[in-house]
């Protein structure tokens, strides 16, 4: 699921979509880029997890990294490979913020799981 939502993520980023209606949101594109992070964060650290055994908090910092490095990744190729998006610094911002939102969600996780009950 982790590969897949990835794929998705760049796929939905980076190609040019049609007329799509318009959202009576201010800057309803951020909470796209935050989900898009906040899902990516919880799917690869879920992955990293479950393959460790573990939730050290260094894996789930660079859990954190490689979806903000990703998200980097992404608006260099949108502005670089696109000539319908462009790079933008406060989607990166909204990607970071997803991203920590996730980690703080597994941090609460890994509390509560070590707590006794």
């Amino acid at each position: 699921m982790a590969l897949g939502w990835t794929v998705l993520i760049a796929v939905l980023c980076l190609i040019k979509f049609g007329k799509l209606p318009a959202i009576p949101v201010k800057e309803a594109d951020k909470y796209v880029h935050f989900t898009f992070h906040f899902v990516f964060t919880l799917l690869w650290g879920n992955y990293v997890w479950l393959k460790n055994k573990s939730t050290e908090l260094k894996l789930i910092v660079k859990v954190f990294i490689v979806s903000l490095l990703y998200g980097i990744l992404i608006e260099f190729l949108q502005e670089t490979l696109t000539t319908t998006r462009h790079a933008d610094i406060y989607d990166v911002m909204a990607n970071a913020t997803g991203a920590a939102t996730a980690i703080g969600f597994f941090l609460l996780l890994k509390k509560l799981k070590q707590s006794p009950q």
